[in-house]
């Protein structure tokens, strides 16, 4: 599993014109699934979650986590991650989880997140998506599980 996770002062989501999904300060994480992963990967891609220091100490260094900073987790689904961009010019989605697989280990990643944290939000998998966010640095990394 990966996360393309950007730190944000604010983020939503939203799907027929609804709102399903915002936070304030925080994390917006963007989650492909790829063929291969499994429980353990989202359990990995979760500690990441929680743990990666992105946040600013008093001193002005990225030394705190998304627990420490008190902020939101947004999870949304993006298969598109999983794309092989190596050749051509046309993405390659061979690598990307079958799409039941990857709703049931996003789903059981959402599961666990709203269980270690009281400040989980997301999409609707597979859903047609419109994602708002301010950008805070900008801070934007990869992370694998």
């Amino acid at each position: 599993m990966k996360a393309l996770i950007q730190r944000v002062r604010r983020a939503s989501v939203e799907v027929d014109e609804r709102e399903v999904g915002a936070i304030g300060p925080g994390l917006l994480a963007l989650v492909g699934v790829e063929k291969g992963d499994d429980e353990a990967s989202a359990d990995r891609l979760l500690h990441k979650l929680l743990h990666y220091r992105v946040f600013a100490d008093a001193a002005g260094k990225m030394n705190l986590n998304l627990q420490q900073a008190e902020g939101g987790l947004l999870l949304v689904s993006q298969f598109t991650l999983a794309a092989d961009t190596r050749k051509g010019l046309r993405p390659s989605f061979s690598s990307a989880a079958p799409p039941a697989e990857g709703e049931r280990l996003f789903h059981y990643l959402l599961d666990r997140a709203r269980a270690a944290w009281p400040t989980v939000e997301s999409g609707e998998f597979a859903a047609d998506m419109q994602v708002s966010l301010i950008n805070d640095g900008p801070v934007t990394f990869l992370l694998e599980g």
